[in-house]
């Protein structure tokens, strides 16, 4: 689909791409992965035509539509619905036309309408919005009643619903809260086209990607697999390297003992003289060099406080006397709970956050905490409040007033930021620098509970990771709210739904509150008249079922679907085996035989074409099933 040969690019001093070359195969979910500041973004921008790369190096095919969601949509005054429709160019300018089309020209448009179900697309718009979290109300509303953050929504909607060729997203999920991610992540998997994603979410890496594009040391590399997937090939590559220098050294070593032995004898001379050839003729072999990521420093409380730490009995909190956000709440955390708190946005898992750190007094009931319990508050919006001419150091200054300067600049290199970094402006600070700044900061102070509300969002795989090992290792309670389901799973022993103006302990684990997010997406994706519609129908079989007493169902037996069923499965087995087989076929082609990868692009196609239409079979089968059973 996407072809890229010899690409190098340089911009702004410094070289984002040398000599690079990748193939992505069509209908592939790709997920490009790389250090933050490394050029994956840049390189985006290349493939919209937004930077020029200087010549060919990048191509598609020639009808092949690009999208993306560069920037948050307009406010205007077109509805929700209306702006997502409008996304579909060629309905839209079919519609448009409609209105003042000559009479021997509606026949034409009326029959390309048809032909792209033009009918099903608010359908299929409204399905979409509900995903991301815009209920039947919401969709009417115009744009211009929504914030910024909820008009990325908007524009990634539209790029789904435009359904592109090519589909570019970068971070998608760092917009949306741990449901929309879900519903996200479902939806990416059934895309019908190629997908290429920037993203450090783990989870979705793993579940969508079928392949990872690594860009690292200037140059591009596809893996066929998810993101563990990948792990395992680099790492067993690494170990390989590893080998073959080990072997070249001892090699080296040998050759130049002899040169050094024999090098000043006249009868040895030849051989000493070859050896030396040989020697400047051997390319070192090159190996993966992994950068130091800077753990993150989260001390614990020296004395734990005695339980509970915080017991709330039938207690209502709000902002205004007597309109509760939250109601009736009746919870505890003890000193060891890492709660991982879920909830759509607005559901007042902000407000819950704020009560517990102290900054919001509740209304009525009980709220019972220790006197001594220190807070450590992390939430996103510190980081877009933050000074921009304000400098690290000054920062640590402020919090370490008795400290000496090199205490201060100590403990900034403790968390990461060398000393380069300590007086650079925090507007010159990447997003994860900044966030890394914070994130240590709001715990230097070894509080008794951490509240992180979104701690991830900018930052990479790697961060991550430390921030992970630095909350196993920290021994005080955690209240976790994010949108990185894999963090979530791998903290969090205890969940907690902010739902219906209250807060309760959730009844099941990820999967479980994933399976309920998707169904629920489901449900209010249909609109009451489409269930009015159904209805009726469904009334009239029921009263010509009875009409015709115990007549037999006809169509195909129980076992007759049970045989469709189970040759549907094997069918599709066999495909997505096949399909995996051609994508190595691909992968070692793009190194040792380029001119074969556009036969393998067709057979891909084919087969893929296959396995859709054995996945349709099956679905049939299955709902035909369901319905004699």
């Amino acid at each position: 689909m996407l072809q890229i040969t010899n690409l190098t690019f340089n911009a702004w001093g410094r070289r984002f791409l040398d000599d690079a070359s990748v193939s992505l195969p069509p209908g592939a979910k790709v997920g490009l992965v790389g250090r933050n500041g490394i050029g994956k973004s840049t390189l985006f921008k290349l493939i919209l035509g937004e930077l020029a790369a200087g010549g060919d190096e990048i191509s598609l095919p020639k009808t092949a539509r690009i999208g993306s969601v560069d920037q948050e949509h307009p406010a205007t005054p077109v509805s929700v619905l209306e702006t997502i429709l409008e996304a579909d160019e060629e309905r839209h300018d079919l519609l448009t036309r409609l209105e003042t089309a000559e009479p021997e020209e509606m026949g034409e448009i009326w029959t390309r309408l048809i032909e792209i179900d033009a009918d099903a697309a608010p359908a299929r718009a409204a399905e979409i919005l509900v995903g991301l979290g815009f209920d039947q109300e919401d969709q009417q509303r115009p744009m211009s009643h929504f914030s910024g953050g909820w008009r990325m929504r908007v524009a990634l909607a539209a790029a789904l619903f435009a359904e592109p060729d090519m589909l570019l997203l970068d971070e998608p999920t760092n917009y949306l809260d741990l449901e929309g991610a879900l519903w996200l992540e479902a939806r990416l998997k059934k895309y019908p086209a190629t997908a290429l994603i920037i993203s450090h979410d783990r989870e979705m890496l793993n579940e969508v990607c079928t392949h990872i594009l690594h860009l690292a040391n200037h140059t591009l590399t596809l893996y066929t697999g998810n993101y563990d997937q990948f792990e395992q090939a680099r790492a067993e590559k690494a170990r390989l390297q590893l080998s073959a220098k080990a072997k070249q050294d001892a090699e080296r070593a040998h050759l130049q003992a002899f040169v050094d032995r024999f090098k000043a004898k006249a009868s040895k001379a030849a051989q000493a003289q070859s050896r030396m050839k040989r020697l400047a003729k051997m390319q070192p072999v090159a190996t993966t060099i992994e950068e130091r990521v800077a753990p993150f420093i989260l001390p614990s409380p020296p004395r734990p406080l005695a339980p509970p730490l915080i017991r709330l009995e039938r207690a209502n909190v709000g902002y205004e006397p007597g309109k509760p956000i939250l109601r009736n709440l009746n919870l505890r955390m003890d000193l060891d709970d890492r709660i991982g708190l879920l909830g759509v946005n607005g559901a007042g898992k902000s407000t819950f956050a704020k009560m517990i750190a102290g900054a919001l007094d509740i209304f009525e009931g009980e709220l019972h905490r220790d006197k001594k319990m220190r807070v450590g508050w992390f939430h996103q919006h510190q980081i877009e409040a933050m000074d921009p001419t304000d400098t690290p150091l000054e920062i640590v200054r402020r919090a370490m007033p008795d400290a000496s300067e090199s205490s201060r600049r100590s403990k900034l290199a403790q968390w990461g930021l060398g000393y380069e970094k300590q007086e650079t402006t925090v507007a010159s600070l990447s997003g994860g620098e900044r966030a890394r700044l914070l994130l240590n900061q709001v715990a230097m102070d070894a509080p008794h509970v951490l509240i992180l509300d979104e701690p991830t969002n900018h930052l990479d795989i790697d961060s991550r990771r430390a921030l992970l090992d630095a909350l196993n290792e920290y021994n005080g309670a955690v209240i976790l709210i994010t949108h990185d389901r894999s963090l979530m799973e791998m903290v969090a022993d205890r969940l907690w739904l902010a739902a219906d103006g209250t807060v309760k302990p959730w009844d099941g684990d990820m999967d479980d509150y994933a399976k309920f997010v998707l169904d629920r997406a489901r449900a209010a994706a249909v609109k009451p008249s489409q269930i009015k519609e159904e209805a009726a129908p469904q009334a009239a079989s029921t009263r010509g079922a009875s009409d015709r007493g115990n007549k037999k169902k006809s169509g195909p037996s129980p076992s007759t679907l049970r045989h469709a069923v189970k040759k549907a499965e094997e069918r599709m087995n066999q495909l997505t085996a096949e399909i995996a087989r051609i994508d190595d076929d691909m992968a070692n082609a793009l190194v040792n035989n380029p001119k074969a990868l556009e036969g393998l692009t067709r057979a891909r196609a084919k087969t893929q074409s296959d396995l859709d239409a054995a996945e349709a079979a099956w679905v049939a089968a299955e709902e035909a099933l369901a319905e004699v059973a």
